[in-house]
C-alpha cells in the first residue's frame, strides 16, 4: 500500500437518535482509487460531508498527510486539497453563469484575484482546462444551455483545476456516455500516477472493476469489509455491503397481451433510420444505449415534450400524438424523467406534496383536496417500494438519493396508466434499491405496458420482457431476455452490428 493520504479513525456522527456513522476506520492512500460501496443509508453521504466539511464529525479523528484535519466549510476542505465531485449536478456548477466562470470560479472569488476580471485571461486558462479534460465547448456558453452530460464534465473538470490531493468522486458516471465516462478513466489513471488519493463512490460494476485497487463496502454506519489485492472480490464487497448474498433475479419473461403502444416508421432524430415498435400490455420492454442514441428523445416524444421527425404513433388502436404533457396524462402516458434533482424533486415539499403532485384532482373532493387520501395512498407507495423514512410527512431532502428515486418512480406508478415510460428510474441508486424499484414494477405491470430506458446492461435483464438496442435513432436489435447473447446486444449498443429493424 502507498503512502496514507487521509486517515479516518472512529468517526461517530448522529442525528439526534440516529446514528448514522459508528466507528469508521477508513484510509485512503496517495496514489490508489478507494471505491466506497454502500446500501442507502449506510452513511456513504455523510462521511463524504464530514469530509469535505459540510458537517462535523462527533466523534473520532481524521488526519490528513498525518496532521489534525477538521474542515468547519466546504472552502476550507478545498484550501487543504480536499476536493468533492458531488452526485447532484448542479452542485458543482452554476447553471446562470458561463463554461469559463465555472471552471475558474474559485480563482475568481480568491482575495488575490484583484478587483477587475479580465475575460480573456479567464477563457484562456478555462480552455486550458477544457484541453486537460478533452472537452470542445465554447467558454462563452452558459452552463443552463448545456446537457446534463456535459455539465457534469464541467463539475469534474472545476474539480480537476483545484489541483486535489484528495478527490472524492460520487457516482460520476450516472449521466455519461461510455466514451466520456473512459475520459474520465484515464484522466484518473494519471491523477493516480500522480500520486494523488482517489475515493470513488459508485454501484456500477463496469466503473469498478475498471478503477478500484480496493473496495470497502459499507453496511448500518459501519465498514463492513475491506477487499484489495490482485484480484478483487467483487461479489464478496456486494455481499458484504448488502448482508447477504446477491442472488441472480429470475425473470419470468411474458410476451404481454394486446398491443398498447405501437411505433410506425417513427424517426426519432433528424436523418435517422425509422423505428418500428410494438409494446404490449403486461409487457416490460426496456431499451438501451450509449448516450445520444436517443432514448431520451424518444421518451421526450411519448410524453408530448417533444414531436418526431416523421411517422405515427398508435395508443390501444388509436392515433397517438401529443403536444403537451398534460396531453399525454389525460391519454394514460406517464413518464419518471431522469435526473431526479432538475427534473423531479420539488425540495420545499414533503414526501406527501412529491409523490401525489401531478394527481391532485384524484384526491380532491370537489375543489378541496383530501389530506387523508394523500397520505393513505403515501403511505401505500411507501410500503410498496421500501422508502426508508419517518413517515409520508418527512422533507424529501431528509431521505438519501436512493430513496428520493423511489419516490419518484412511486409518483408515476401511485396511479393507473396504459403506458409507463421509466427514463433511467435506476439512475444514481445502490444495487438493493434497485432491487426494490425493479421488483415493484414488474409486480404492478400486468394492467399497463411498460417502457424503461436504461444505460446499463445489467438493469434491462434484471427488469425485462424485452430488450431492444437503439443506436443513433434507429433500432439495431431485439432481444427475448432468455438466454442473452450479451457480447452481441454490447456489440450493437457501441454501434459495431447492422441495423436490424
Amino acid at each position: 500500500m502507498s503512502t496514507p493520504a487521509c486517515q479516518l479513525i472512529g468517526i461517530e456522527k448522529a442525528f439526534g437518535q440516529n446514528r448514522v456513522l459508528r466507528g469508521i476506520d477508513l484510509s485512503l492512500s496517495s496514489g490508489e482509487v478507494t471505491v466506497l460501496m454502500g446500501a442507502n443509508g449506510a452513511g456513504k453521504s455523510t462521511l463524504v460531508k464530514i469530509l469535505c466539511g459540510v458537517h462535523a464529525a462527533d466523534g473520532g479523528e481524521i488526519r490528513l498527510f498525518d496532521e489534525a484535519y477538521a474542515p468547519m466549510t466546504p472552502s476550507e476542505a478545498i484550501d487543504r486539497g480536499v476536493v468533492t465531485v458531488h452526485q447532484s449536478i448542479d452542485d458543482g456548477v452554476i447553471p446562470d453563469l458561463d463554461v469559463a466562470t465555472n471552471l475558474m470560479l474559485d480563482r475568481l472569488t480568491a482575495k488575490s484575484s484583484g478587483f477587475f476580471v479580465r475575460k480573456r485571461a479567464i477563457r484562456a486558462e478555462a480552455a486550458r482546462i477544457e484541453a486537460m479534460m478533452g472537452l470542445d465547448l465554447d467558454p462563452r456558453t452558459i452552463v443552463a444551455d448545456l446537457g446534463v452530460a456535459e455539465r457534469q464534465l464541467i463539475g469534474i473538470a472545476r474539480a480537476m483545476a483545484r489541483n486535489p490531493k484528495v478527490l472524492i468522486l460520487d457516482e460520476p458516471t450516472s449521466s455519461l456516455s461510455a466514451a466520456e465516462a473512459e475520459r474520465l478513466f484515464l484522466l484518473i489513471e494519471r491523477l493516480r500516477e500522480t500520486g494523488v488519493a482517489i475515493l470513488y463512490i459508485s454501484h456500477r460494476m463496469s466503473d469498478i472493476r475498471r478503477v478500484a485497487d480496493r473496495i470497502v463496502s459499507m453496511r448500518d454506519g459501519r465498514v463492513a469489509g475491506v477487499f484489495e489485492g490482485h484480484n478483487l472480490d467483487y461479489e464478496g464487497a456486494v455481499t458484504a455491503m448488502l448482508g447477504h448474498a446477491m442472488t441472480a433475479v429470475d425473470v419470468q419473461v411474458t410476451s404481454g397481451g394486446e398491443p398498447v403502444l405501437q411505433l410506425e416508421n417513427l424517426r426519432i432524430l433528424p436523418g435517422s433510420e425509422p423505428v418500428n415498435m410494438t409494446v404490449h400490455k403486461g409487457e416490460v420492454v426496456a431499451v438501451t444505449g450509449l448516450l445520444g442514441s436517443g432514448k431520451s428523445k424518444l421518451a421526450a416524444i411519448l410524453f408530448g415534450l417533444a414531436q418526431p421527425d416523421g411517422g405515427t404513433m398508435k395508443l390501444a388502436g388509436r392515433s397517438f400524438a401529443p403536444r403537451s404533457v398534460r396531453e399525454a396524462i389525460v391519454a394514460g402516458v406517464f413518464l419518471c424523467p431522469k435526473d431526479r434533482a432538475s427534473n423531479g424533486v420539488v425540495r420545499d415539499f414533503d414526501i406527501t406534496g412529491n409523490l401525489t403532485l401531478p394527481f391532485l384532482e384524484r384526491h380532491s373532493n370537489l375543489s378541496f383536496l383530501s389530506r387523508r387520501r394523500e397520505r393513505r395512498r403515501t403511505n401505500e407507495m411507501i410500503s410498496e417500494l421500501g422508502i426508508v423514512c419517518q413517515g409520508p410527512g418527512d422533507g424529501i431532502t431528509t431521505l438519501s438519493g436512493g430513496n428520493q428515486q423511489k419516490v419518484m418512480v412511486g409518483r408515476w406508478m401511485a396511479e393507473a396508466s396504459q403506458f409507463l415510460v421509466l427514463d433511467e428510474p435506476f439512475q444514481g441508486v445502490d444495487i438493493k434499491a434497485r432491487r426494490d424499484i425493479g421488483r415493484n414494477i414488474r409486480e404492478t405491470a400486468g394492467n399497463r405496458a411498460t417502457l424503461v430506458f436504461v444505460a446499463e446492461l445489467d438493469e434491462a435483464l434484471e427488469i425485462a420482457d424485452r430488450i431492444i438496442v437503439l443506436h443513433e435513432g434507429h433500432v439495431v436489435g431485439e432481444h427475448q431476455n432468455a438466454d442473452v447473447d450479451v457480447t452481441r446486444i454490447l456489440a450493437e449498443v457501441s454501434g459495431q452490428v447492422a441495423i436490424t429493424a
